[in-house]
């Protein structure tokens, strides 16, 4: 069943070289909001892609010290959710949910 809250656990995909390598091994990964937790994420993809979950793997991004100008910058924290489906599953990112 899909909740509307699931919405806001799961920001978007994160597409880079890496993390299409990934999906050999049947993970994706997607950047989510600093308070979510492994349950909500599991439940949101679960909920939003009709997928079986079975692992999930988060990390804290730390926000660059950026210069502009000479003035300092910080870009803000972030985390990504590295989810691992069941065999036999796959989402296809490219697509809108």
């Amino acid at each position: 069943m899909t909740d509307i809250k699931h919405y806001d656990t799961i920001l978007g995909p994160v597409i880079t070289e890496k993390t299409t390598m990934l999906s050999e091994y049947n993970q994706i990964v997607f950047r989510v909001p600093l308070a979510a937790t492994k349950p909500q994420i599991k439940a949101a993809v679960e909920g939003l892609f009709d997928v079986k979950v079975q692992d999930v793997n988060t990390i804290r991004v730390k926000g660059k010290t950026k210069r502009f100008k000479g003035v300092k910058g910080r870009r803000n924290d972030y985390k990504k959710a590295m989810v691992r489906l069941a065999e036999g599953q796959s989402i296809d990112v490219t697509t809108g949910v």
